[in-house]
């Protein structure tokens, strides 16, 4: 009996993780639309916009299937939140077989992008590209074990002009009650759904853009979330064993100060300051991944510390945190930093361990991004732009249940999934090269 008619394990999984996404999509005419996009996502291809995807799923009926494909991504209203909460619950059941949840993970990516037209462009720093950049910037939120992450939230950080533009705000669609948000702002809104939604809880990771923001770091304290974060060299802290000065003692005559004095002589410093000062035995080595071919490792320190920033308008001074630095051999100064509120017991290499884990962040939006198409969308609405993310995360959630299952080293493009050969003649657009299928 042929294929098509005794389909293997690994097509049976997926047909069975379609149908539940298709039933999260809700309405029976997405469904095969749906399956058949996440399909065209994890086929071989370079390109995985929806004109060489309809191509490699029905070559004889391409306009047909590309109608159907478009539709169901840059038109359907069904719900992101919805489909991303099937991925988080298959996906993660087979995670967690190979090891706890050991961090939630805040990024944001960003996707160079032509023209003024598509939603979320506009000159920004694009990480992609490590400067700023006509490009469109995501915010997402991750889970991770020791070996596998997730993205669970993912959405579109909309710039100023975007967001405050009537016009350009009904042309792409975007939806009335978002408005303007900062990228940390949009993170802890992905942070409290987390929460409500009972998502395995673990210390929140993030870099400085998110980390140097009080606001972000206070937050997650009030939802009982430790954190490691990123800072700036120049956020100011107290030195170990410091702290502000005690409320002026009322003397009897108008309103007792309720806030924390300062004075020239006693005052915090930044924690650029505070490591050079450091004695030269703080500092040690310490390894944080091992690796096949090269361990990765540097020079920390870690000390205890009380945040400084705008404590003079607080009656009470900031619990104490680990601050931890990292200064790798061979550089004049440190190069990055962190707070974080592990408990003081916590040892200096699983401070480490968890600060490095957003390494894993890079490798996922890697794959997201070069096998299955994550910036390959080619509509300029809201919709179709988050859709389409959601699909490519769907798809990139198989993946990882695949691997932490069953084919640790199952991939885009190599899984037994049928597809029918293309046209010899095809070329889609954006293809690099003269008839082959991009």
């Amino acid at each position: 009996m042929g294929k098509h008619f005794a389909p293997g394990p690994q097509e049976k999984r997926f047909a069975a993780y379609m149908d539940g996404l298709a039933q999260a999509a809700g309405h029976a005419d997405r469904a095969t639309p749906l399956k058949l996009y996440c399909a065209g996502l994890l086929l071989p291809g370079e390109r995985k916009s929806v004109e060489p995807m309809a191509a490699r799923l029905a070559p004889d009926k391409v306009r047909r299937m590309h109608q159907s494909l478009h539709h169901v991504v840059a038109d359907a209203p069904w719900s992101d939140e919805a489909v991303l909460a099937e991925v988080r619950r298959y996906t993660l059941t087979a995670m967690r077989q190979k090891g706890p949840v050991q961090a939630w993970i805040v990024d944001d990516t960003g996707f160079p992008k032509k023209g003024t037209h598509s939603v979320g462009v506009a000159r920004q720093y694009c990480g992609q590209v490590g400067k700023q950049e006509n490009c469109r910037v995501a915010v997402s939120l991750s889970v991770s074990t020791e070996q596998a992450s997730l993205p669970i939230t993912w959405r579109l950080y909309l710039p100023h002009e975007w967001a405050d533009d009537g016009a350009r705000r009904k042309q792409a669609g975007i939806p009335k009650e978002i408005q303007f948000a900062t990228k940390p702002a949009i993170a802890l809104e992905q942070i409290r759904a987390a929460v409500e939604q009972g998502v395995p809880q673990a210390p929140v990771v993030a870099d400085a853009g998110y980390g140097t923001d009080t606001q972000f770091r206070e937050a997650l304290g009030e939802l009982d979330l430790p954190y490691v974060v990123g800072i700036m060299s120049s956020v100011s802290v107290w030195k170990p064993g410091q702290a502000p000065l005690s409320k002026t003692k009322w003397q009897g005559m108008g309103r007792p100060s309720k806030l924390l004095p300062r004075d020239s002589d006693h005052k915090p410093m930044a924690v650029k300051e505070l490591a050079h000062g450091l004695p030269a035995s703080t500092w040690k080595t310490v390894t944080w991944r091992q690796g096949t071919k090269q361990s990765l490792r540097s020079r920390f320190a870690a000390v205890r510390v009380r945040p400084a920033h705008r404590d003079y308008w607080r009656s009470e001074p900031h619990p104490e945190e680990w601050l931890l630095m990292e200064w790798p051999g061979g550089e004049a100064e440190p190069t990055k930093y962190w707070l974080s509120t592990l408990p003081a017991d916590t040892k200096l290499r699983d401070l480490v361990r968890l600060a490095k884990q957003r390494w894993i962040i890079e490798r996922d939006y890697q794959e997201l991004k070069q096998e299955l198409g994550l910036g390959h969308f080619e509509g300029r609405g809201w919709r179709g732009f988050h859709h389409h993310a959601t699909l490519c995360i769907a798809a990139y959630g198989f993946l990882i249940a695949e691997r932490s299952r069953f084919s640790p080293s199952a991939r885009a493009g190599q899984l037994q999934l049928p597809a029918p050969k293309l046209p010899r003649d095809f070329q889609p657009r954006g293809s690099p090269r003269p008839g082959r299928a991009a």
